[in-house]
């Protein structure tokens, strides 16, 4: 699930994430000039979205904007020992699968890397990364995953959006360019909620309205139910712009808060505190979950809600009404995004989180819903403090959100002390294989899988694996039976 005012922490590079190749900087050579042009054709497609050719050397290009069968006229921007990085300067013969970007600022914004390629073959694309980097691992998937899509445009409900005064004292305000930090201005984009895109415009001209534009480091914008907020990272604080976005906000009919000060910032409520929500079903059940800024929210609501049902479709055999009070372990919980849907089914469901605040909301939400979740803080990236965990909550169903570092300690402890049913949620693939090797190795066998077309128009994949510890699910039979 990155939310307003925070975003999962990054993983370290491992140099083994199929999205991005290791970065070797001592090896890196720029070219420039007619010498790093050459003729390609283009082989397949990284994980990243990038095309793969080999050049008269047999050297490995890696080349942004082309697809596969495609030959191409690319540009090398950098040598490295053991590949190089290129751009498209020339489509020479196109692929069936390549299309009009549908973003006037495709080829400068950094933000949809795959706009060039048709979305049902981005979405092949997905499944075979997904396929590929399990298998590296020795694990088979059992037939074609599942697919979690929604629309291709219109669907993210938050963003971050940078904020920059240049040396002229001209307000650039809009995402990164590809490669840099410098910022393209956006007027409009293409794969916000109409109401957040509708707002760019009007944003760039209030900071440029503004005393001191400099002291706004960036600005996020979150959809909620029937509301829009937008939160100020105002670096230092300034009364006199504080009353411009005041009035700004009931212009545009927003709420307003504040991350104020440089080093330690503290949040702070502009206008009068709302009661931030958003919404899910269960079943017959509509779950109205209440948040904060700073909390994890997923930023596609209408494929958040698709992973859900596939969530408790594939656990219904565990929770049928014929068995309640099944043990649910729901770990890196978030605000309940799948706790509390757990446990309108029945489940009796222990939620843990590693952030204190959010196992309060987490805690608050199942006493707005009235359903039974129990909320712990633990940190779930100590080994023993997991191991505790699993042998004070004994599940029956285990089920894990982590953020894209993924949750290793955790399954090696799942290794050792295996569950019957194991549901991982992930948002980076490479660490999700590398776990659930870590689980195959110990006898858990991979049910099914689905690829989460969260981010539509990018590289970005989020997947689900169900696994089932056929042992360990015996025992547990056996022993119910038994009693």
């Amino acid at each position: 699930m990155t939310g307003l005012g925070k975003r999962r922490p990054a993983r370290s590079r491992s140099g083994v994430s199929g999205l991005r190749e290791r970065r070797q900087p001592a090896s890196v050579e720029r070219s420039a000039g007619s010498e790093g042009r050459r003729e390609l054709v283009i082989q397949g497609l990284a994980h990243d979205g990038r095309g793969v050719a080999r050049d008269v050397d047999g050297k490995t290009v890696f080349v942004e904007g082309a697809l596969p069968g495609e030959r191409v006229q690319a540009s090398v921007h950098r040598r490295r020992k053991r590949f190089d990085e290129a751009h498209v300067s020339e489509v020479i013969a196109a692929s069936a699968s390549r299309v009009a970007p549908p973003c006037r600022h495709y080829g400068s914004c950094g933000g949809c890397d795959l706009q060039h390629l048709s979305l049902e073959a981005q979405r092949d694309h997905k499944r075979e990364v997904l396929r590929e980097l399990l298998a590296r691992q020795g694990i088979e998937l059992p037939g074609a995953s599942s697919l979690l899509a929604d629309a291709g445009e219109g669907y993210r409900r938050r963003a971050r959006i940078g904020v920059r005064v240049d040396s002229n004292g001209q307000v650039r305000l809009g995402f990164r360019a590809r490669h840099s930090h410098r910022l393209v201005d956006l007027d409009d984009c293409p794969v916000l909620l109409p109401a957040l895109s509708s707002l760019l415009r009007p944003l760039r001209e209030q900071v440029e309205s503004l005393e001191a534009p400099r002291h706004v480091g960036h600005l996020e914008l979150l959809a909620s139910d029937g509301a829009v907020t937008l939160v100020v990272r105002q670096l230092r604080e300034h009364v006199a712009d504080q009353r411009r976005w005041r009035a700004f906000a009931e212009a545009q009919g927003l709420h307003l808060g504040a991350w104020l000060g440089r080093e330690s910032p503290r949040f702070e409520w502009l206008t009068p505190p709302p009661a931030l929500h958003c919404r899910l079903t269960a079943g017959r059940r509509t779950l109205v979950l209440g948040l904060e800024p700073g909390d994890f929210l997923q930023a596609n609501e209408a494929v958040n809600q698709r992973m859900v049902d596939t969530a408790l479709s594939w656990l219904a055999p565990s929770l049928s009404p014929a068995a309640p009070g099944t043990r649910v372990l729901d770990l890196f919980a978030g605000i309940g995004n799948f706790s509390l849907p757990l446990a309108t089914q029945g489940a009796e469901v222990t939620a843990v989180e590693g952030n204190v605040a959010m196992v309060e909301r987490l805690a608050d939400n199942a006493a707005r819903n009235q359903v039974a979740v129990t909320a712990r803080h633990t940190d779930l990236n100590d080994a023993d403090a997991c191991r505790r965990l699993l042998a004070a909550t004994a599940p029956e169903v285990l089920v894990l959100d982590p953020p894209r570092s993924g949750a290793e300690a955790l399954c090696r402890q799942l290794a050792e002390h295996p569950v019957p049913w194991v549901l991982y949620i992930s948002c980076d693939p490479a660490t999700l294989a590398r776990d659930a090797a870590w689980l195959v190795s110990a006898g858990y066998v991979v049910r099914r899988s689905a690829v989460a077309d969260m981010f539509a128009h990018t590289s970005h994949l989020e997947s689900m694996l169900l696994l089932e510890h056929p042992d360990s699910a015996r025992r547990r039979q056996g022993a119910s039976t038994d009693g």
